[in-house]
């Protein structure tokens, strides 16, 4: 409630700035700004609500299945918001974020086991393409639509790679890499997606 009240004040600000300055595109820029950023407090709590998103770590959600793929994600504003340390320090969150992730596949896998032929496909400016290939995916060209997709949502990102740093970042999103595997290949990674979530949890209590 409060965070929709701080919205509407903020819409009715920047249309006022608008109307008085004479500069229109304020509060088009703004507001769409302000969309983007304020869309996972409402998206994410609504969609998992509904069982179109589910939650297999504090860092990693599935969609629901399409047509034998699905799709998964390494956390949202939302989530960096509530869930991230603020008082560690930036490799400590770097490495809570990662295992987090390793954790929700892990969680994951051990949930469709028996789905062998379902796809899975994800992009990400964390992981790098040697990561990718390490516990079982293979990078693929990040196409037209999801590079239209992160622009529109770059402020977002912004916010999210700054509470992961620890100070204002821009993400490089030239550094995207999107990815995809069958569960059957993360099945047999597997180990090795165990062993480099058990390093990244003890470089965490070191």
């Amino acid at each position: 409630m409060r965070l929709a009240l701080l919205f509407a004040g903020f819409i009715l600000l920047t249309c006022a700035l608008g109307y008085f300055t004479g500069w229109y595109l304020i509060p088009v820029l703004s507001i769409t700004l302000g969309l983007s950023l304020i869309a996972p407090f409402f998206d994410i709590p609504a969609l998992q609500k509904k069982g179109d998103l589910k939650y297999y770590s504090l860092l990693f959600l599935a969609e629901k299945p399409k047509n034998q793929c699905l799709k998964i994600h390494a956390g949202s504003l939302f989530d960096y918001y509530f869930v991230l340390d603020r008082s560690s320090t930036p490799q400590q969150r770097k490495a809570f974020i990662m295992q987090q992730f390793l954790s929700g596949l892990l969680n994951f896998i051990e949930a469709h086991q028996t789905h062998k032929h379902l796809k899975v496909r994800g992009t990400s400016y964390i992981i790098n393409a040697r990561t990718a290939e390490k516990i079982g995916f293979k990078p693929q060209k990040t196409d037209g639509l999801q590079l239209l997709i992160l622009g529109y949502n770059y402020f977002n990102l912004v916010i999210a790679n700054s509470l992961a740093k620890g100070k204002f970042a821009f993400p490089k999103l030239n550094r995207t890499i999107s990815f995809e595997a069958d569960i059957s290949a993360l099945i047999e990674h597997k180990a090795n997606i165990q062993n480099l979530h058990d390093r990244l949890l003890r470089s965490q209590k070191a």
